[in-house]
């Protein structure tokens, strides 16, 4: 079962793109944006991470913190971030489990059996740990709603 507002966000350790450890429970004290998508260096991901990259001084101002979680493994997700001069973490779901915790999988991706990825997801975490909006998309094409993930981060304390 996915995760749903007035959840605890359950916490994860992940990979970064330089391969350093890095857990949710890292970052609290701050609100968090985690933003699940399904693959680097793919149209649609790429607009989205960029868009977030456009709007971190407007979330830096809300105090919040951008993370990105995809399947793909520290090195690509580090020639995305740079390729794409992102500015945010992004972390490694090679596993797929922190995926299926939060917002789930798409199973054989594309029609690529045994491939999977995660679904396009965004969690705003407040200081405490609980979550306080939730979206899962289940069509991968599909963006956030980018104003109201600032809307919802500028009601929280």
């Amino acid at each position: 079962m996915p995760v749903k507002v007035g959840d605890r966000a359950p916490d994860f350790a992940l990979l970064d793109f330089d391969r350093n450890s890095k857990r949710l429970s890292d970052f609290r004290g701050k609100k968090v944006v985690l933003a699940f998508f399904p693959g680097a260096f793919t149209s649609v991901c790429t607009r989205e991470m960029c868009t977030f990259r456009d709007s971190l001084a407007r979330l830096s101002a809300l105090d919040a913190t951008v993370i990105g979680i995809s399947v793909n493994d520290p090195f690509t997700l580090k020639a995305f971030a740079e390729h794409n001069r992102l500015g945010f973490t992004l972390l490694s779901d090679h596993t797929r489990e922190v995926s299926k915790t939060y917002g789930g999988v798409h199973e054989d991706f594309l029609g690529m059996k045994g491939y999977s990825v995660a679904k396009r997801s965004v969690f705003v975490i407040d200081r405490d740990g609980v979550v306080r909006y939730a979206w899962i998309s289940e069509d991968p094409v599909k963006e956030p709603n980018y104003k109201e993930i600032e809307e919802i981060l500028a009601k929280i304390n």
